[in-house]
């Protein structure tokens, strides 16, 4: 483990640690199980004042970070954050683009653009643009392995945030299980509320045009990651034969611009999805949105409810935010000044410069996994 800062000489430092939380419980969804997330975060300081991005990736995240990025941005001037994106992913070229390094760049990338903001005095979402002032939200979580009783406590609880719409997990069950399963949710949550579900890339495509069919009967009206969106043409078939009135959604797992590019091209989807955490940081994914403003695309923010909300409130073409269960609970648990649904909208809680909030550091301490200890505060 990392034990101190990289630190350069123009007086930039970068500091990355992680945590790994335990969930509350057990969690699976069509084609994953876990018991934890593990949050990475990023500092860098320069002329007195610190900037914090984060991710939800895996520990070796930090470490790729602090080897590959780190020595990049304190060679820097850390305003520069087009130059610097570019120098990121030009250091990665023989090391892969998709996962690790995007979201290691995703980390980096979100804490530069919070240190601009706090060094020019700025709310984040002033110097992106605002053009609105809350994004809905959409309740998510719902997952495959909770029994009855722990799906309808979990749906009561995410009812509090009173979204308009919620979104479970499928993929795990026989096909006529599924429906059953959608259908009990529905009495729990009501009429009032958009049904959606999330596959997680679990069928076929034959399979997911059959659960198209199905889920819109039992009163869905979104599909995200129906099919892996590694195959957009495959997306694509599923969405010209899904029943009206169901949309179909991807893109959370789109690393690079030309991710999206690929699912656009191909009219995989209805909505486009975009993940600050993982597409390159909140510079891919203002590429996203200028994508979906010039196709008239909507688009929609996944999970990393306060890493995405300053962005969310620029992007155009903005439909929402995943506030996603885990996501929430570690940014509520550890995260000083991130505001909480009021009406199943998120509305930033001030207006200081950044982001809008600071890390509990002594809170996280327990849960360390990688890097220097922690400022006790």
């Amino acid at each position: 483990m990392l034990t101190t800062a990289i630190a350069g000489r123009h007086g930039v430092g970068v500091v990355t640690r992680a945590f790994t939380v335990p969930t509350q419980s057990p969690e699976s969804d069509g084609t994953l199980d876990w018991s934890s997330t593990t949050l990475v975060l990023v500092e860098i300081t320069a002329d007195g004042t610190v900037g914090v991005g984060l991710t939800y990736a895996d520990v070796t995240t930090a470490a790729f970070i602090d080897t590959h990025l780190a020595p990049i941005v304190v060679a820097e001037d850390p305003s520069n954050i087009p130059w610097l994106w570019h120098r990121m992913r030009r250091e990665i070229r023989n090391l892969g683009g998709p996962g690790v390094a995007a979201m290691a760049i995703s980390a980096v990338d979100n804490a530069l653009w919070d240190w601009k903001a706090r060094h020019l005095g700025l709310p984040l979402s002033s110097l992106l643009g605002a053009m609105r002032p809350s994004v809905p939200i959409y309740a998510s979580g719902g997952f495959t392995n909770f029994t009855e009783d722990e799906m309808r406590r979990h749906l009561e609880t995410m009812g509090e945030w009173g979204a308009r719409s919620l979104k479970v997990k499928v993929g795990r069950l026989p096909m006529d299980d599924e429906s059953v399963r959608l259908v009990k949710v529905r009495r729990v949550i009501g009429d009032d509320v958009a049904l959606m579900v999330d596959a997680n890339g679990a069928f076929s495509r034959g399979q997911a045009v059959e659960a198209a069919r199905r889920f819109a009967d039992a009163g869905a009206v979104w599909r995200s990651e129906a099919e892996t969106s590694d195959e957009p043409e495959g997306l694509a078939y599923v969405r010209q034969h899904a029943p009206a009135g169901l949309e179909v959604a991807a893109g959370e797992y789109a690393y690079v611009p030309s991710d999206f590019e690929h699912l656009l091209d191909a009219s995989a989807v209805d909505v486009l999805q975009a993940d600050a955490t993982r597409c390159l940081g909140l510079s891919g994914f203002l590429m996203a949105a200028s994508l979906c403003e010039a196709r008239a695309m909507p688009l929609s923010a996944h999970c990393a409810p306060a890493q995405h909300l300053p962005a969310a409130l620029a992007a155009p073409r903005l439909r929402h935010i995943e506030y996603f269960f885990d996501h929430a609970r570690i940014e509520s648990m550890f995260l000083d000044g991130v505001p909480k649904p009021r009406g199943g909208e998120l509305k930033e809680l001030s207006s200081a410069p950044g982001n809008g909030w600071t890390v509990r550091w002594a809170d996280l301490a327990t849960y360390q996994t990688y890097g220097p200890t922690p400022p006790q505060r």
